[in-house]
């Protein structure tokens, strides 16, 4: 069985093609040569470092764990922060290099019911939230509901993605502009 992680499933939605180039074709996307995904890993690598043993208390916090890894049958993924909370629910919490716009994008949305699902096999305990941290808002948390909708969604996204099949381009041209692929597509 393929295992895909959330930044699979998000490419996907962005442009079925992403995926498609990346993990069937394994051609690398050079990442490196894009500043602001390196500087965004460098400030994330920063916080999780700075933040060890904080509990966030006004959230319900009674314990955490720091950059864990996780994997099940179709997903893996890096979770910044996996919390317990005083009800025993999980939450995860990941930190974006980003400002708060009074709008959490779908993509994030999307890598939270990801991380759902992994917490919930890995830990053995219901996941009805998740936290998203914008570092350049002054760390501000916005909290997002996970329901078993959100999760169903992921799985059949998972399925898609796994099939390997030679996908349509995005309907939407503009997003071509600033794909790492846009040379190598036939767009």
């Amino acid at each position: 069985m393929i295992s895909i992680t959330p930044s699979h499933i998000i490419q996907h939605l962005y442009c079925p093609r992403y995926t498609y180039f990346e993990w069937v074709l394994r051609i690398p996307q050079n990442e490196e040569k894009y500043g602001k995904v390196m500087r965004g890993r460098k400030i994330h690598d920063q916080r999780l470092e700075r933040n060890k043993g904080y509990l966030r208390k006004r959230l319900g916090v009674t314990n955490r764990w720091d950059d864990q890894y996780l994997t099940n049958d179709h997903l893996r993924g890096r979770i910044d922060e996996v919390l317990q909370l005083k009800d025993g629910t999980y939450a995860p919490l990941d930190y974006k290099f980003a400002e708060w716009k009074d709008k959490v994008f779908r993509t994030y949305k999307l890598q939270l019911y990801c991380y759902a699902l992994l917490i919930e096999q890995n830990f053995g305990g219901a996941v009805n939230a998740g936290y998203l941290v914008y570092t350049r808002s002054s760390n501000k948390v916005v909290k997002v509901d996970i329901g078993q909708k959100e999760k169903e969604r992921v799985r059949a996204i998972a399925q898609v993605v796994a099939d390997n099949k030679y996908p349509k381009a995005t309907k939407y041209p503009r997003q071509c502009v600033s794909c790492t692929y846009r040379n190598i597509c036939e767009r």
